[in-house]
């Protein structure tokens, strides 16, 4: 059954509350997902140029729009521009390739996916140190950046531009010159993960939280360990006062994880590749938490961070870059 589950967003568009994230899926493995996806009712895909699946997705998203199956007003895709090309130069030639590759002719979210940025060599690889550490470009300037972004929305590129990974002070600077609000903050937030200060400041200025992350990315430990960052992750599915909840409605954990995020007023976007477990995640609209069990999840705040940008070790340095890791203590 399609979602037609909704935030309406600060412009007056509709973001579905649950989207399929797609980090860490390439491929033919990316292609089975959205095919699996759009056909459980995904409606909502979250993408972006560093994740190197904008074209496999697109294939998917083509096939189903030429045959019919689903309409392109009934689709809402988020991409993103990459940590190393997020300069002001970088905005159109970076959404008109993502475009291309997502057989296109608008996306309806396109998001800064971080607010630090990497140097590139001449070819486009991340620039390196004599160490191996990454180089940070210190030239970021998220106001200039965002004025190409607000000419997307004119020309009709994209519906809604928003920010991904900024803090409070970040989103303040930047509507200090914006013309047009960010209609989402784009950020890891799950039980553990809460952030709740800038969920409140988000709320606040009528912007979006959409949650990455949300049943705490399982995945990453390995993910991290094939680039030598070995990191004891904690298993949100068994934490005992969500078994609690799950079986108190006859749901599994990750649709409570899931629920709460949807209860508390924000946007979730879980990545699976598995059949199963997108219906799974997909099937939380048939019940809801009752606000002693959110006041519960809420009491499980740990500040511990899944995606803590250790990936980008040399861009601690970067006055933008605002995450605590091993590298930035």
């Amino acid at each position: 059954m399609t979602s037609n589950q909704y935030l309406t967003l600060n412009n007056g568009y509709k973001m579905p509350l649950i989207g399929l994230g797609t980090w860490q899926a390439s491929g033919e493995e990316v292609e089975n997902a959205i095919d699996a996806a759009l056909e459980a009712g995904y409606r909502h895909i979250d993408t972006a140029a560093r994740y190197g699946n904008e074209s496999a997705i697109g294939k998917v998203l083509r096939r189903w729009l030429d045959a019919g199956k689903v309409k392109r007003e009934e689709l809402f895709i988020v991409t993103k521009l990459p940590p190393t090309a997020n300069a002001p130069s970088d905005v159109l030639p970076v959404i008109t390739k993502s475009l291309a590759d997502l057989q296109l002719d608008y996306v309806d979210m396109f998001l800064i996916h971080t607010p630090f940025t990497v140097a590139t060599n001449p070819d486009g690889s991340i620039k390196k140190d004599a160490q191996g550490l990454m180089v940070p470009d210190l030239t970021t300037n998220h106001g200039a950046t965002w004025v190409e972004m607000e000419k997307l929305v004119a020309n009709g590129k994209v519906k809604s531009i928003g920010v991904s990974n900024f803090d409070e002070e970040q989103i303040g600077r930047l509507l200090k010159t914006a013309k047009i609000r960010p209609a989402t903050n784009q950020i890891e937030h799950h039980v553990y993960l809460q952030q709740r200060d800038l969920i409140n400041y988000c709320k606040e200025q009528g912007i979006a939280v959409t949650a990455y992350s949300p049943l705490g990315s399982r995945g990453i430990a390995k993910f991290n360990a094939s680039f030598g960052m070995v990191r004891e992750l904690p298993d949100l599915i068994e934490i005992p006062e969500v078994k609690e909840i799950a079986a108190a409605h006859g749901k599994t954990p990750a649709q409570v994880l899931l629920r709460w995020i949807i209860d508390t007023g924000n946007i979730a976007i879980p990545k699976s590749t598995n059949a199963a477990r997108l219906r799974e995640n997909l099937n939380v609209f048939d019940f809801k938490l009752t606000e002693a069990e959110v006041a519960k999840l809420l009491a499980l705040d740990q500040n511990f961070r899944v995606c803590d940008f250790t990936l980008f070790h040399g861009c601690e340095v970067h006055p933008e870059f605002r995450f605590k890791n091993i590298y930035n203590k």
